[in-house]
Protein backbone atom coordinates (compact mmCIF):
# COMPACT_ATOMS: atom_id res chain seq x y z
CA UNK A 1 0.00 0.00 0.00
CA UNK A 2 1.24 3.37 -1.05
CA UNK A 3 1.16 6.38 1.13
CA UNK A 4 -1.58 8.11 -0.86
CA UNK A 5 -3.55 5.11 -0.72
CA UNK A 6 -2.58 4.68 3.04
CA UNK A 7 -3.88 8.30 3.76
CA UNK A 8 -7.20 8.25 2.11
CA UNK A 9 -8.13 4.58 3.76
CA UNK A 10 -7.40 6.22 6.66
CA UNK A 11 -8.92 9.33 6.18
CA UNK A 12 -12.26 7.63 4.85
CA UNK A 13 -11.94 5.53 8.42
CA UNK A 14 -11.65 9.00 10.38
CA UNK A 15 -15.07 10.16 8.72
CA UNK A 16 -16.83 6.48 9.33
CA UNK A 17 -15.83 6.75 13.03
CA UNK A 18 -17.04 10.68 13.30
CA UNK A 19 -20.04 9.87 11.80
CA UNK A 20 -20.60 6.96 13.98
CA UNK A 21 -19.83 8.73 16.93
CA UNK A 22 -22.58 11.63 15.67
CA UNK A 23 -24.97 9.03 15.65
CA UNK A 24 -24.48 7.54 18.63
CA UNK A 25 -25.09 10.95 20.12
CA UNK A 26 -27.60 12.32 18.24
CA UNK A 27 -31.24 12.59 19.88
CA UNK A 28 -33.35 10.10 19.01
CA UNK A 29 -36.99 10.56 19.43
CA UNK A 30 -39.28 7.58 18.57
CA UNK A 31 -43.01 8.02 17.86
CA UNK A 32 -44.89 4.72 18.55
CA UNK A 33 -47.79 6.86 18.88
CA UNK A 34 -49.09 9.75 17.25
CA UNK A 35 -50.42 11.36 20.61
CA UNK A 36 -45.87 11.36 21.75
CA UNK A 37 -46.44 14.58 19.13
CA UNK A 38 -48.31 16.69 21.79
CA UNK A 39 -45.38 15.47 24.42
CA UNK A 40 -42.31 16.81 22.65
CA UNK A 41 -41.14 18.47 18.98
CA UNK A 42 -40.02 15.90 16.66
CA UNK A 43 -37.36 19.02 15.90
CA UNK A 44 -36.39 18.60 19.93
CA UNK A 45 -32.63 18.36 21.34
CA UNK A 46 -31.37 16.77 23.83
CA UNK A 47 -29.04 18.72 25.61
CA UNK A 48 -25.78 17.65 27.65
CA UNK A 49 -25.37 19.73 30.81
CA UNK A 50 -22.61 17.79 32.41
CA UNK A 51 -20.86 14.60 31.07
CA UNK A 52 -18.11 13.88 33.91
CA UNK A 53 -19.70 11.66 36.19
CA UNK A 54 -19.28 8.35 37.27
CA UNK A 55 -22.90 7.66 37.86
CA UNK A 56 -25.36 10.23 37.75
CA UNK A 57 -28.66 9.70 39.48
CA UNK A 58 -31.63 11.98 41.74
CA UNK A 59 -32.01 14.61 40.19
CA UNK A 60 -33.98 17.59 41.63
CA UNK A 61 -34.70 20.99 40.13
CA UNK A 62 -33.99 23.02 43.72
CA UNK A 63 -34.06 27.27 42.60
CA UNK A 64 -33.50 27.46 45.83
CA UNK A 65 -30.13 26.19 46.16
CA UNK A 66 -29.34 27.46 43.22
CA UNK A 67 -30.61 25.21 39.82
CA UNK A 68 -30.48 21.52 39.52
CA UNK A 69 -29.31 19.33 42.11
CA UNK A 70 -28.41 15.63 41.62
CA UNK A 71 -26.59 12.59 42.90
CA UNK A 72 -22.93 10.76 41.49
CA UNK A 73 -23.52 8.05 43.50
CA UNK A 74 -20.42 6.20 42.44
CA UNK A 75 -18.24 9.03 42.82
CA UNK A 76 -19.80 9.85 46.76
CA UNK A 77 -20.84 13.30 46.16
CA UNK A 78 -23.17 15.54 44.90
CA UNK A 79 -23.05 18.27 41.88
CA UNK A 80 -25.57 20.99 41.52
CA UNK A 81 -25.96 23.02 38.02
CA UNK A 82 -26.31 26.51 38.24
CA UNK A 83 -29.13 28.72 36.06
CA UNK A 84 -25.75 29.91 34.03
CA UNK A 85 -24.44 26.23 33.36
CA UNK A 86 -21.68 26.08 35.89
CA UNK A 87 -21.53 23.11 37.61
CA UNK A 88 -19.99 22.68 41.27
CA UNK A 89 -19.40 20.22 44.22
CA UNK A 90 -22.82 20.53 46.25
CA UNK A 91 -22.09 18.15 48.67
CA UNK A 92 -18.91 16.11 49.05
CA UNK A 93 -18.91 13.05 50.35
CA UNK A 94 -22.44 12.82 49.97
CA UNK A 95 -22.07 8.91 51.93
CA UNK A 96 -23.22 7.47 47.95
CA UNK A 97 -26.55 9.79 48.00
CA UNK A 98 -28.63 8.68 45.60
CA UNK A 99 -32.48 9.65 44.82
CA UNK A 100 -33.53 13.59 45.89
CA UNK A 101 -37.16 15.48 46.22
CA UNK A 102 -38.22 18.52 48.18
CA UNK A 103 -40.41 18.46 50.87
CA UNK A 104 -43.75 20.59 51.48
CA UNK A 105 -41.32 23.73 52.45
CA UNK A 106 -38.94 23.69 49.36
CA UNK A 107 -35.86 21.63 51.64
CA UNK A 108 -33.67 19.05 50.16
CA UNK A 109 -34.66 15.23 51.35
CA UNK A 110 -31.71 12.79 50.12
CA UNK A 111 -31.58 8.87 49.96
CA UNK A 112 -28.12 7.99 51.50
CA UNK A 113 -26.93 4.34 50.26
CA UNK A 114 -23.37 4.53 52.60
CA UNK A 115 -25.51 5.97 55.35
CA UNK A 116 -28.79 3.74 54.99
CA UNK A 117 -30.95 6.38 55.81
CA UNK A 118 -32.91 9.20 54.50
CA UNK A 119 -32.25 12.94 55.61
CA UNK A 120 -33.10 16.38 55.30
CA UNK A 121 -30.63 19.31 54.51
CA UNK A 122 -32.12 22.46 57.18
CA UNK A 123 -31.38 26.20 56.32
CA UNK A 124 -27.57 26.05 57.96
CA UNK A 125 -26.61 23.52 56.26
CA UNK A 126 -27.29 20.85 58.56
CA UNK A 127 -29.15 16.96 58.18
CA UNK A 128 -31.58 15.75 59.73
CA UNK A 129 -32.10 11.69 59.76
CA UNK A 130 -35.78 11.35 58.99
CA UNK A 131 -35.48 7.54 58.47
CA UNK A 132 -32.88 5.03 59.47
CA UNK A 133 -33.99 2.11 60.83
CA UNK A 134 -37.54 0.18 61.04
CA UNK A 135 -38.74 -2.06 63.85
CA UNK A 136 -35.37 -1.42 65.24
CA UNK A 137 -33.03 -3.25 62.42
CA UNK A 138 -31.48 -0.42 60.48
CA UNK A 139 -32.56 -0.25 56.58
CA UNK A 140 -31.48 -1.70 53.49
CA UNK A 141 -30.13 1.42 51.34
CA UNK A 142 -32.68 4.21 50.69
CA UNK A 143 -33.26 4.46 47.02
CA UNK A 144 -35.50 7.06 45.90
CA UNK A 145 -37.82 9.22 47.27
CA UNK A 146 -40.64 11.43 46.25
CA UNK A 147 -43.16 13.76 48.13
CA UNK A 148 -46.95 13.03 48.93
CA UNK A 149 -49.59 15.65 48.43
CA UNK A 150 -50.51 15.46 52.12
CA UNK A 151 -46.53 16.24 52.38
CA UNK A 152 -45.48 12.94 53.44
CA UNK A 153 -41.85 11.85 52.12
CA UNK A 154 -42.43 8.14 50.37
CA UNK A 155 -39.36 6.45 49.91
CA UNK A 156 -37.86 2.90 48.41
CA UNK A 157 -35.43 0.82 50.47
CA UNK A 158 -34.11 -1.98 47.80
CA UNK A 159 -30.62 -3.22 48.52
CA UNK A 160 -28.32 -2.24 45.76
CA UNK A 161 -26.54 -0.10 48.35
CA UNK A 162 -25.27 -2.74 50.62
CA UNK A 163 -24.88 -5.35 47.96
CA UNK A 164 -22.62 -3.47 45.18
CA UNK A 165 -19.30 -2.04 46.54
CA UNK A 166 -19.33 1.00 43.93
CA UNK A 167 -22.54 2.19 45.81
CA UNK A 168 -22.04 1.93 49.12
CA UNK A 169 -20.65 -0.71 51.97
CA UNK A 170 -21.65 -4.29 51.57
CA UNK A 171 -23.50 -5.62 54.20
CA UNK A 172 -26.04 -8.33 54.87
CA UNK A 173 -29.70 -7.33 54.85
CA UNK A 174 -31.09 -6.86 58.22
CA UNK A 175 -35.02 -5.96 56.89
CA UNK A 176 -36.94 -9.16 56.03
CA UNK A 177 -38.46 -7.36 52.57
CA UNK A 178 -37.56 -4.36 50.35
CA UNK A 179 -40.14 -2.25 51.47
CA UNK A 180 -42.24 0.90 50.29
CA UNK A 181 -42.04 3.36 53.25
CA UNK A 182 -43.77 6.53 53.94
CA UNK A 183 -42.55 9.26 56.77
CA UNK A 184 -45.77 11.32 57.81
CA UNK A 185 -44.95 15.07 58.52
CA UNK A 186 -44.35 14.07 62.15
CA UNK A 187 -42.04 11.59 61.74
CA UNK A 188 -43.87 8.49 61.94
CA UNK A 189 -42.45 5.99 59.60
CA UNK A 190 -44.73 3.47 58.01
CA UNK A 191 -43.76 0.11 55.64
CA UNK A 192 -46.43 0.44 52.89
CA UNK A 193 -45.83 -2.61 51.39
CA UNK A 194 -43.21 -5.53 50.69
CA UNK A 195 -44.96 -6.58 47.19
CA UNK A 196 -41.91 -5.56 44.70
CA UNK A 197 -38.75 -7.24 44.54
CA UNK A 198 -36.43 -4.47 44.28
CA UNK A 199 -38.70 -1.37 44.55
CA UNK A 200 -37.00 1.51 43.01
CA UNK A 201 -38.51 4.87 41.06
CA UNK A 202 -41.61 6.40 42.48
CA UNK A 203 -44.01 8.68 41.32
CA UNK A 204 -47.23 9.84 42.23
CA UNK A 205 -50.17 10.39 39.94
CA UNK A 206 -51.19 14.01 39.85
CA UNK A 207 -53.78 13.81 41.98
CA UNK A 208 -52.07 11.79 43.86
CA UNK A 209 -54.37 9.00 44.19
CA UNK A 210 -51.78 6.58 42.52
CA UNK A 211 -48.19 5.70 42.99
CA UNK A 212 -46.12 4.13 40.41
CA UNK A 213 -43.03 2.16 41.58
CA UNK A 214 -40.34 0.75 39.57
CA UNK A 215 -39.07 -2.65 40.14
CA UNK A 216 -35.53 -3.82 39.00
CA UNK A 217 -34.92 -7.38 40.58
CA UNK A 218 -33.73 -8.20 36.93
CA UNK A 219 -30.69 -5.88 37.28
CA UNK A 220 -29.65 -8.44 40.11
CA UNK A 221 -31.21 -11.65 39.12
CA UNK A 222 -31.72 -12.47 34.68
CA UNK A 223 -35.47 -13.49 35.75
CA UNK A 224 -36.39 -10.53 38.12
CA UNK A 225 -38.65 -8.52 37.26
CA UNK A 226 -38.53 -5.77 34.85
CA UNK A 227 -41.31 -3.34 35.03
CA UNK A 228 -43.34 -0.74 36.55
CA UNK A 229 -46.13 -1.11 38.91
CA UNK A 230 -48.89 0.86 40.07
CA UNK A 231 -50.42 1.18 43.49
CA UNK A 232 -54.08 2.59 44.34
CA UNK A 233 -53.34 5.05 47.23
CA UNK A 234 -56.54 4.74 49.69
CA UNK A 235 -57.29 8.02 51.63
CA UNK A 236 -53.55 9.31 51.01
CA UNK A 237 -52.19 6.94 53.91
CA UNK A 238 -52.17 3.34 52.72
CA UNK A 239 -51.99 1.21 49.30
CA UNK A 240 -53.89 -0.99 47.69
CA UNK A 241 -53.08 -3.89 45.63
CA UNK A 242 -50.43 -3.44 43.04
CA UNK A 243 -51.43 -4.24 39.31
CA UNK A 244 -49.00 -4.23 36.26
CA UNK A 245 -48.34 -1.11 34.63
CA UNK A 246 -45.74 -1.83 32.30
CA UNK A 247 -42.71 -4.04 31.25
CA UNK A 248 -39.67 -3.57 29.72
CA UNK A 249 -37.99 -6.28 27.33
CA UNK A 250 -34.45 -5.29 27.89
CA UNK A 251 -32.69 -3.09 30.57
CA UNK A 252 -35.14 -2.30 33.97
CA UNK A 253 -37.12 0.59 34.58
CA UNK A 254 -35.77 2.78 36.86
CA UNK A 255 -36.61 6.79 37.97
CA UNK A 256 -39.94 7.61 37.65
CA UNK A 257 -41.41 11.01 36.41
CA UNK A 258 -45.02 11.82 35.74
CA UNK A 259 -46.12 15.10 33.96
CA UNK A 260 -48.90 17.27 34.58
CA UNK A 261 -51.67 15.25 32.91
CA UNK A 262 -50.75 11.41 34.04
CA UNK A 263 -48.07 10.53 31.90
CA UNK A 264 -45.22 8.38 33.30
CA UNK A 265 -41.54 8.70 32.32
CA UNK A 266 -39.37 5.84 32.63
CA UNK A 267 -35.77 6.08 32.52
CA UNK A 268 -34.31 2.97 31.26
CA UNK A 269 -31.82 1.14 29.70
CA UNK A 270 -32.62 2.76 26.28
CA UNK A 271 -33.28 5.41 26.83
CA UNK A 272 -36.77 7.11 28.85
CA UNK A 273 -39.73 5.84 27.31
CA UNK A 274 -43.60 7.93 27.76
CA UNK A 275 -46.45 5.77 28.77
CA UNK A 276 -50.28 6.97 29.05
CA UNK A 277 -51.34 6.66 32.23
CA UNK A 278 -53.39 3.74 30.84
CA UNK A 279 -49.73 1.99 30.36
CA UNK A 280 -49.94 2.43 26.59
CA UNK A 281 -46.31 2.87 25.19
CA UNK A 282 -46.21 6.54 23.40
CA UNK A 283 -42.58 6.78 23.06
CA UNK A 284 -38.84 7.04 23.32
CA UNK A 285 -36.36 9.53 24.43
CA UNK A 286 -33.39 7.20 23.39
CA UNK A 287 -29.94 8.39 25.39
CA UNK A 288 -26.77 6.72 24.59
CA UNK A 289 -25.89 4.70 27.63
CA UNK A 290 -28.91 3.57 30.13
CA UNK A 291 -30.91 6.19 31.78
CA UNK A 292 -30.92 6.13 35.62
CA UNK A 293 -33.43 8.89 36.83
CA UNK A 294 -35.58 11.61 35.23
CA UNK A 295 -36.98 14.98 37.05
CA UNK A 296 -38.78 17.46 35.21
CA UNK A 297 -38.09 21.39 36.08
CA UNK A 298 -36.79 24.61 34.45
CA UNK A 299 -38.36 27.85 35.00
CA UNK A 300 -41.87 26.67 33.35
CA UNK A 301 -41.76 23.21 34.50
CA UNK A 302 -41.14 21.85 30.79
CA UNK A 303 -37.79 20.59 30.94
CA UNK A 304 -37.03 16.99 31.12
CA UNK A 305 -33.73 16.39 32.73
CA UNK A 306 -32.25 13.26 32.25
CA UNK A 307 -29.33 11.10 34.36
CA UNK A 308 -27.71 8.96 32.22
CA UNK A 309 -24.59 6.79 33.33
CA UNK A 310 -21.83 10.09 33.96
CA UNK A 311 -24.16 12.26 32.09
CA UNK A 312 -26.69 15.11 32.85
CA UNK A 313 -29.17 15.82 30.24
CA UNK A 314 -32.11 17.79 29.38
CA UNK A 315 -34.48 17.72 26.81
CA UNK A 316 -37.36 20.36 26.71
CA UNK A 317 -40.72 19.17 26.22
CA UNK A 318 -44.17 20.57 25.27
CA UNK A 319 -46.15 19.54 28.88
CA UNK A 320 -45.49 20.33 32.50
CA UNK A 321 -44.45 18.35 35.01
CA UNK A 322 -46.95 17.22 37.84
CA UNK A 323 -45.11 19.12 40.67
CA UNK A 324 -44.71 16.08 42.41
CA UNK A 325 -40.92 13.92 41.84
Amino acid sequence: MNRRTFLRQSALGLVALTTARTAQAAPILRFDDPEFHAVVDPAARVTTLYDGGRWCEGPCYAPRLGGLVFSDVRANRMMLIGGDGTVRPFRDPSDNANGNTLDGQGRLVTCEHRGRRVVRAEADGTLTVLADRYEGKPLNSPNDTALAPDGAIWFTDPIFGISMPEEGIVRTPEQAARRVYRIDPDGTLTGMSDALDQPNGLAFSPDGRLLYVSDTGGSLNPEGARSVSVFPVEKGRSLGAPRPFATVETGVPDGLAVDAEGRVYAACGDGVRVFRPDGRLLGRIATAQEAANVTFGGPDGRRLFIASGPALMAIDLKVRGSGRA
